[in-house]
């Protein structure tokens, strides 16, 4: 071979090497992203300790000041991402939201029941999504006021007398009330009364230590919920035989087909049934008893809430007529005082993910099987968002807040179904507090206990009394 024909083809092979090169680089990334920075701690217990020996606002506050908006820990033998800008929490739960699935320890699954729909992606949880959202919407629950309403008015009254009270607790009763009347409708009172009994176990049992020995409060919930599947079996069967088109929770799920025409299971009904009873009960209970502190707290905020209220109540001949849907729908200075409770109690703190991939955000790995964790918190104290956030003052949401930066009820596909249940149930409790009773809080501590779900010391202990009509 001459020369200058050998030295072509060193050119040709020399530029199809060069293009395949430049080829490869463009298909693959010149550089893997790295992990986020942080601290994965000591192995297996990794930072656990360090988050619960201390307010977990603190702990992640601390790591956001230090490391960013993203960072990375190992909690409850999990290596996590957490993540604290709005444009992240949007990321995670609602523009990628199929890269990341909803995850909860097993053992909280068993007492739930695993066709909750909080456990689910794809076509079963949008089918049950919609049937829960549907039951719970402004259009369903607007003829709910009126029983709302007594239920509220029969719970204040059990509290008045002077006696003291555990606040949350006796929130929490009220808020079951709330939950079996949007799923059932008016139950007899014996079906009621073994609900709750066996209810209260479970949920005792929830956040307990994980065992199967006899008489722990876990194994005692795992037999209260048999219970509960039997006692829901029984109401089911009932309403199957009358054959009625209730439009309550329970008769959305029994009437509900898929494209098969086939209907829920028993124990999907039953499942869904007591994932929407978990998560509108300590949530909803914990917000109204920050709310009657934060109006405790602030006697020229409570006068103007009162004011507002008043004039609804001397419209209605001194409530010798019941709320109405549209006068719940009036209330700007209560709804104001309810956005900001949410914002500064912030209930649900974070939320659980799971990659189900490898996925790249800002240049940072999410490695698959890692726990993803949007810190909610944080968003809703970010000064940049929020001036002065320590501080509780309603008029910040006379101006709507910037996307993505007030999610207490979560965002995307996973978001409470139930907030607008939620909302009606402080506005109408608010209304008779403040226009029927006043209260005063026991004791001169302050701070936040975790139960999970952060409410004041001791579950804020109060006494109230009815207020004279002279």
């Amino acid at each position: 071979m001459e020369k200058p024909e050998f030295l072509a083809y060193v050119v040709i092979f020399l530029l199809a090497l060069l293009f395949y090169i430049l080829r490869r680089e463009k298909r693959e990334p010149k550089h893997r992203a790295k992990l986020p920075p942080g601290s994965l701690g000591w192995p297996y217990i990794g930072e656990t300790l360090q988050l619960y020996s201390q307010d977990p606002n603190v702990f992640f506050a601390a790591k956001q000041k230090r490391y960013g908006e993203i960072f990375k820990t190992h909690i409850l033998g999990c290596p996590c991402v957490m993540l604290a800008s709005p444009e992240a929490a949007r990321f995670v739960l609602v523009t990628q939201a199929h890269l990341f699935k909803p995850t909860y320890p097993k053992s909280k699954e068993r007492l739930m029941g695993p066709s909750a729909l909080f456990f689910h992606q794809g076509d079963y949880h949008n089918r049950l999504r919609k049937l829960v959202q549907g039951s719970l919407s402004p259009e369903a629950i607007r003829n709910l006021v009126a029983d709302i309403e007594a239920l509220a008015v029969s719970a204040l009254d059990s509290w008045a007398g002077g006696c003291v009270i555990n606040t949350f607790h006796e929130m929490k009763k009220f808020s079951f009330e709330v939950g079996i009347l949007a799923i059932f409708g008016r139950l007899e009172a014996h079906y009621r009364e073994e609900l709750k009994k066996n209810y209260c176990i479970v949920d005792r049992g929830y956040n307990s230590f994980p065992t199967n020995i006899p008489g722990t409060p876990y194994k005692k919930a795992l037999s209260a919920r048999k219970r509960l599947s039997k006692i829901l079996s029984e109401l089911i069967g009932e309403r199957k035989e009358k054959r009625l088109a209730d439009k309550d929770l329970l008769g959305s799920l029994l009437n509900s087909k898929d494209e098969k025409g086939e209907t829920l299971t028993n124990d999907q009904i039953a499942d869904n049934i007591i994932g929407v009873l978990f998560a509108a009960q300590d949530t909803t209970a914990s917000v109204m008893t920050w709310i009657l502190k934060y109006l405790h707290d602030d006697p020229k905020l409570l006068e103007a809430v009162k004011a507002e209220q008043k004039a609804i109540n001397k419209s209605n001949e001194e409530g010798n007529r019941p709320l109405t849907w549209s006068q719940t729908r009036n209330m700007p200075v209560t709804h104001k005082v309810i956005l900001e409770s949410l914002r500064m109690a912030s209930i649900i703190s974070f939320t659980f993910r799971e990659a189900v991939a490898d996925v790249e955000f800002k240049g940072y790995l999410i490695p698959k099987g890692w726990k993803v964790m949007p810190l909610f918190r944080n968003i809703h104290h970010d000064p940049k968002f929020f001036p002065d956030p320590q501080k509780f003052d309603p008029s910040r949401f006379e101006v709507a807040p910037k996307p993505n930066t007030f999610v207490p009820f979560g965002n995307g596909v996973h978001a409470c179904p139930g907030n607008e249940l939620a909302k009606l149930e402080m506005l109408i409790m608010t209304h008779h507090l403040v226009t029927k009773f006043r209260w005063e809080v026991v004791g001169f501590q302050s701070g936040i206990q975790y139960g999970p779900f952060p409410v004041p010391v001791n579950g804020l202990p109060a006494r109230l009394w009815k207020q004279s009509t002279t």
